[in-house]
């Protein structure tokens, strides 16, 4: 059986959890494009608490429904520079920011014209840091989707174990953030980390 997702922004853990629990997953990229998804958008932890990244997308005109694949991203805004300036403030003082800053740094001075291109490259450069032995399947049917990694306000939406975080001390433990809040924070154990977790 081939487990499909749609591809996400910086995933959560749970998402991550999720991939690395299989030898082989399809990204999805043919349904139609959703607002209120984690497609474009992540959750981090910054000084003031939990934070929303959003990438900004082009919106047709016309009533008839974007399929993923075809989703532009929009640079009016520097939408970058904004979230790679969250990332820094975030993270700076983690464990492992600078031991993989410099693999996250090009995908925010860069430009990515498709949404799905963009998250595709970051999830196969997570994958890689963390050392998963995982084959990434696009344009694969898969036999079953899994609809609920992607959406904001999952129906059920796993309890983390705890790690240190940057400013728990502060706002206590956020739950299943961004697998970066993970890798800044845990570095080379991440995959140990996500491999306990049973979604």
């Amino acid at each position: 059986m081939i487990a499909g997702v749609c591809p996400a922004y910086l995933p959560s853990i749970q998402y991550m959890a999720w991939i690395v629990s299989h030898k082989e997953v399809s990204l999805v990229t043919h349904n139609p494009y959703q607002k209120q998804t984690y497609r474009n958008r992540t959750e981090i932890y910054s000084p003031n608490g939990k934070l929303i990244l959003t990438i900004p997308i082009i919106h047709r005109k016309s009533n008839s429904r974007q399929l993923d694949e075809a989703v532009s991203i929009h640079y009016e805004k520097n939408w970058q520079k904004d979230h790679w300036k969250s990332l820094e403030a975030s993270y700076r003082s983690s464990p492992f920011f600078e031991f993989y800053e410099d693999d996250f740094y090009p995908f925010y001075h860069k430009k990515f014209e498709k949404l799905m291109d963009f998250n595709i490259t970051l999830i196969e450069k997570i994958l890689s840091l963390i050392e998963a032995e995982v084959s990434i399947l696009l344009k694969e049917k898969p036999t079953k989707e899994f609809i609920d990694l992607i959406i904001a306000k999952p129906k059920k939406r796993i309890e983390c174990p705890h790690y240190q975080q940057v400013f728990q001390s502060k706002h206590g433990f956020l739950n299943d953030l961004s697998v970066l809040d993970l890798l800044f924070n845990l570095g080379p154990q991440t995959l140990n980390y996500l491999k306990q977790i049973k979604n």
